[in-house]
């Protein structure tokens, strides 16, 4: 847990660096220079305005479009996390034993529980960062996107249903809220008991959509309905895919 809560804090710092690099305030065009914006933001950015042409000109639907295509895009590496958060899972018990067995916290000691510990993974065929492999791919991309709305000046001046996309909407930044925390507690719903009550685990479970809800009261509304939209994609994975593999699971543990 702390090697994944260390690997999160290392991307937000890649990400701020990312998010000053890119000149947030200024809009992306054919003319933007850097990396960041010639081969993520302005892709992003066309994007969206090729789905808003296509959907008569509809802004709104077409960030939600896209939104959709990228969890599409990105759901293999999704599944992949999944199944190794389920394989790390089934071998709690045998950790948990292997600590106790060497609870020493001598050097000697501590090395016998690292071979260990690394023969238990190799014998499950587990890799501990594997889980860890969709996030780093993932937050380029969800980050890019961001821009990609915040900097289309497009979108800013247009409405989808009562919202003013270029406008903070306190409704939406509740129901993001609201769909971050269902999203987070579908997620721990599924963790073994040990895991599920993890005191860090359950503190996030809270922070994190009054984080996320906070930050939805002053962006556009636009960027809103991008976090509400990926939360009920990934909520119906959840239960669609996760459910189903966690029940399978526990069946075949009471035959």
């Amino acid at each position: 847990m702390r090697k994944k809560l260390s690997i999160l804090l290392a991307m937000a710092g890649v990400l701020l660096f990312l998010s000053g690099c890119a000149q947030i305030n200024q809009d992306v065009s054919a003319d933007s220079t850097g990396f960041w914006n010639e081969f993520v933001v302005w892709p992003l950015s066309q994007t969206l305005l090729f789905f808003a042409d296509f959907l008569s000109g509809s802004y709104g639907l077409a960030i939600i479009t896209v939104t959709i295509i990228i969890r599409l895009v990105l759901l293999p590496l999704n599944v992949k996390q999944l199944k190794s958060s389920k394989s790390m899972q089934d071998i709690q018990p045998q950790l948990q034993e292997l600590r106790q067995k060497y609870s020493s916290k001598d050097a000697q000691t501590q090395q016998k529980l690292q071979q260990e510990t690394m023969n238990l993974f190799q014998q499950n065929g587990v890799n501990p960062l594997a889980g860890c492999l969709p996030i780093i791919v993932q937050m380029p991309i969800l980050i890019g996107f961001y821009h990609a709305i915040m900097r289309t000046p497009e979108i800013q001046t247009h409405n989808f249903m009562w919202l003013e996309l270029g406008s903070p909407d306190p409704f939406l930044a509740i129901l993001t809220a609201a769909t971050t925390f269902l999203q987070q507690k579908l997620m721990m719903a599924g963790m073994s008991g040990a895991a599920g009550a993890n005191p860090q685990m359950q503190m996030m479970l809270y922070i994190m959509p009054l984080m996320i809800g906070t930050f939805a009261f002053f962006f556009p509304s636009a960027l809103a309905l991008y976090w509400i939209v990926g939360n009920v994609f990934m909520i119906l994975q959840t239960i669609f895919i996760r459910k189903p593999m966690m029940n399978k699971s526990t069946g075949g543990a009471n035959q």
